[in-house]
């Protein structure tokens, strides 16, 4: 979902929702926490800016244009998760990764989460127990590695294990807004990991653009999975589904898929590799 209301900057800088204690992880020179000041709130929507508008092609808003800052009424509730590479600083300048969450409470107050415009989210909002909206993923180009990826669901794992997250959910997106470019990997992804019927999220009736334009069997799964961008495969590898449908976001340039992931594989692996480090770094 994609916030059209437009808002000054002013309204919109946020302020921590969370605990700057519930994430922090030091690893070498990189470090995962969450936003804790405006001016580290303001880091992160400029490289927002720098990835989504200036690299990626979208497009901002005047008063977005003007800040260099990718904003909107979600970043005042919502949690924001950052690596910071500290050979930069360990302050908004060292940011080089961010996540943007959101949990209920931050939906209640807006009157939605973020992705109902594009898709009818009701299966994960009648999901039992808490739920975790995963947005705004973005990393400095020079920063774009395994390490800095690591980082970032580290942080989401001790953020979800905190909050007793039981599912995870987000559109993630294809560079472009010509879903037959991308036929190839959205239809492996519809023919491979679409999500179960109890949790199957369908694009919103007025957006829907259909995933398997190709035959099952009438492809080579290998090569389609290697068109699947870095961040859904991840997904992927933590067992996650996707929803039925795409949809085209002229505003940011690109074709989105919904992804869910219940939070069991991600919090077991990334909260026993954490525990491991730090019965290490005791002896």
């Amino acid at each position: 979902m994609r916030i059209d209301r437009a808002e000054s900057e002013a309204e919109l800088l946020g302020s921590p929702a969370s605990s700057a204690e519930i994430v922090k992880v030091v690893a070498g020179d990189f470090e995962i926490r969450l936003a804790q000041t405006r001016a580290e709130i303001q880091a992160a929507q400029a490289l927002r800016y720098r990835v989504f508008y200036e690299e990626m092609k979208a497009r901002p808003t005047p008063e977005m244009a003007t800040s260099r800052r990718d904003f909107d009424g979600y970043d005042e509730v919502c949690d924001h998760l950052l690596v910071l590479d500290r050979r930069r600083g360990d302050g908004p300048e060292g940011i080089v990764g961010t996540y943007r969450l959101i949990r209920r409470a931050a939906a209640v107050k807006m009157g939605s989460f973020y992705s109902t415009a594009e898709y009818d989210i009701k299966p994960m909002i009648d999901y039992p127990g808490e739920v975790l909206e995963l947005g705004r993923s973005c990393i400095e180009k020079t920063a774009r590695n395994t390490t800095t990826m690591q980082m970032l669901w580290r942080g989401i794992a001790l953020y979800a294990f905190h909050y007793n997250v039981k599912v995870m959910f987000g559109c993630a997106s294809f560079a472009g807004t010509d879903p037959a470019q991308h036929a190839l990997p959205l239809s492996y992804l519809y023919d491979h990991h679409l999500a179960p019927l109890d949790i199957r999220v369908r694009a919103q009736p007025n957006r829907f653009v259909k995933m398997d334009t190709l035959a099952p069997g009438s492809y080579d799964a290998r090569r389609a999975l290697g068109r699947v961008p870095p961040l859904i495969k991840g997904y992927l590898r933590l067992g996650g589904f996707v929803g039925d449908g795409a949809v085209i976001d002229e505003q940011f340039n690109t074709v989105d898929v919904f992804i869910i992931v219940k939070t069991e594989l991600v919090t077991e692996k990334y909260i026993r590799h954490y525990e491991r480090g730090m019965r290490e770094s005791d002896d």
